[in-house]
């Protein structure tokens, strides 16, 4: 067990040391998780006998958080003017590329009509974990809403993926009707789709009510709700993953303390999840299959990439004639394959059926290819395509944005020497979001106005955004004793040696913002800021 448990903490601390150096030369972090289950890997029939019945049922856990987070993570306000599109795109347009790509496996790749299309439901859904990351990391702000269309559509498309995969599965083992086959695809979308909403309800109530005394039991406790959102609906034969999405979307735009700070505990804990999918399906993969398999998944990944994704998408948005081509271009090519497809595919291998295609392998090999090529180019096409926009903050479309954005006030005394002394408002070079919010002139309290003159001996209030990052934790206080040589020196003086910038001196109960000239002293704590020495 201590083995194990070794082997798991040396796998998450190399995949965050990959996360941060994928960062840097633009290679999505999930092909090194794919690349490292690779190389432990070994058969899934030489350990099934022991670890199989796991496999599906650790699969399954990890996208039922990864479908929590993916409505968790939409803020519903910034969704909401494409959520039609949206939702059209993670229904009929799933299934249109299910079609395709199973049309495309019968004729071109001369498979069975049941393991076309079995094919085809497999890599239908999109990635939203996929999307969200690289919107995210590469802060890629889009014009017309296409960020907040591509996240929904994403988030939401996988239920579908996995109601045309347990379709066909079914059919695979025989005895049901077509009754039996409408039957299972209402009681999945109904029952998904209420069971989602009753649990949200439920969920709001106790979120209103219970006021948690201990850190830590309100992630407790959505832990749990994600959790029952998928087992409850899918003990009576409803779609789990979608009435998972249904709570997360719901809870993720519902007010209640702390809200915020759990969008930031289901990113790390989607990213975990993610970690254990992509290594499960390296694991998995059979190296010499994957080589018999190369040729069959790059053809459908070209076909997928360049027909069947581009039909879906111009055959549902086009009907809107609000989407130019270009838009219509870049949704199309962010149809990033990963988790869900990479589940699914785990699913087949687990339950047993005999195919005459490897389909695992071949999801293998497109999944590989959609992260390795598209994942990587999303922001070069982005650019081509002129669909890219400075002005857009991706981050609004988030349900950690706040549109209240917390300010900070300072003040700034306007000197004899100062050069805003004896001008007038409108005249000065502010920043962007910086505004001077009052002037304090002796006992007077002054409304600035822009034809309002400053002058020595001001008082000006400053207000700006407050910086919200975690470069503000490193802070350190360093107090200087009375037997400091620094003791009566400026702060010109004050060595700095690695890069750090004192921004406070507390003497006592004054706080001193300083400057050249200020002159230390003994009792004096200085607190530095310690910079990021990876910025340059």
């Amino acid at each position: 067990m201590s083995l194990f448990l070794l082997i798991f903490s040396v796998i998450v601390f190399t995949c965050i040391f990959f996360n941060k150096f994928s960062g840097k030369v633009g290679i999505p972090v999930l092909l090194f998780f794919l690349m490292l289950g690779l190389l432990c890997g070994s058969r899934y029939d030489e350990f099934a006998s022991h670890w199989g019945w796991l496999v599906g049922d650790i699969s399954t856990i990890a996208l039922i958080f990864i479908m929590f987070y993916g409505g968790f993570g939409t803020r519903w306000k910034s969704a909401r003017p494409v959520a039609v599109e949206a939702g059209l795109l993670a229904t009929a347009g799933v299934a249109l590329t299910a079609v395709f790509v199973g049309l495309f496996c019968h004729l071109a790749l001369g498979w069975a009509w049941i393991e076309s299309f079995l094919m085809g439901a497999v890599i239908s859904s999109t990635d939203a974990a996929t999307v969200f990351s690289i919107l995210r990391s590469r802060k890629l702000g889009l014009k017309n809403n296409t960020a907040p269309l591509l996240e929904v559509e994403s988030g939401s498309n996988d239920p579908m993926s996995y109601m045309l995969t347990a379709v066909m599965l079914s059919l695979f083992s025989g005895g049901i009707t077509a009754a039996g086959i409408v039957w299972q695809i209402f009681s999945q979308i109904t029952f998904g789709a209420v069971g989602g909403l009753a649990i949200s309800a439920a969920a709001v109530f106790l979120l209103k009510r219970i006021n948690f005394q201990s850190n830590g039991f309100d992630l407790l406790l959505f832990i749990a709700i994600a959790l029952a959102s998928y087992s409850l609906p899918d003990l009576v034969g409803g779609n789990g993953y979608l009435s998972a999405y249904i709570v997360g979307i719901v809870l993720g735009n519902t007010d209640f303390p702390e809200r915020k700070p759990l969008v930031s505990f289901f990113d790390a804990i989607t990213s975990l999840m993610q970690i254990v999918i992509f290594f499960l399906l390296g694991m998995l993969a059979i190296p010499s299959s994957l080589l018999h398999s190369l040729l069959p998944a790059l053809a459908v990944f070209i076909f997928l990439s360049l027909a069947a994704r581009p039909l879906a998408v111009c055959g549902v948005l086009v009907p809107f004639r609000k989407y130019p081509f270009r838009q219509l271009g870049l949704i199309s090519f962010v149809g990033l394959r990963g988790a869900a497809s990479i589940v699914f595919a785990i699913n087949i291998l687990t339950s047993g059926v005999e195919l005459q295609n490897d389909i695992f392998s071949i999801v293998f090999c497109i999944v590989l290819l959609s992260i390795a090529l598209q994942g990587s180019l999303v922001p070069a096409v982005a650019k081509a395509a002129g669909m890219t926009d400075a002005g857009e903050d991706v981050m609004t479309t988030f349900s950690d944005f706040s549109e209240n954005a917390e300010m900070s006030f300072g003040v700034i005394r306007i000197k004899e020497t100062s050069s805003w002394n004896n001008r007038q408002i409108k005249d000065l070079a502010l920043p962007q979001d910086c505004i001077i919010a009052l002037v304090v002139r002796g006992n007077l309290r002054i409304v600035p106005k822009g034809s309002t003159l400053l002058e020595t001996g001001d008082e000006i209030v400053i207000c700006t955004r407050s910086f919200q990052d975690r470069g503000t934790d490193s802070l350190i206080r360093h107090p200087l004793s009375d037997s400091s040589k620094w003791a009566g020196h400026r702060v010109s003086e004050y060595p700095n040696k690695d890069g750090s910038l004192l921004v406070m001196i507390q003497r006592g109960e004054e706080k001193i913002i300083p400057n050249g000239n200020t002159i230390l002293k003994a009792g004096d704590v200085l607190v530095l800021l310690r910079r990021d020495t990876d910025a340059g």
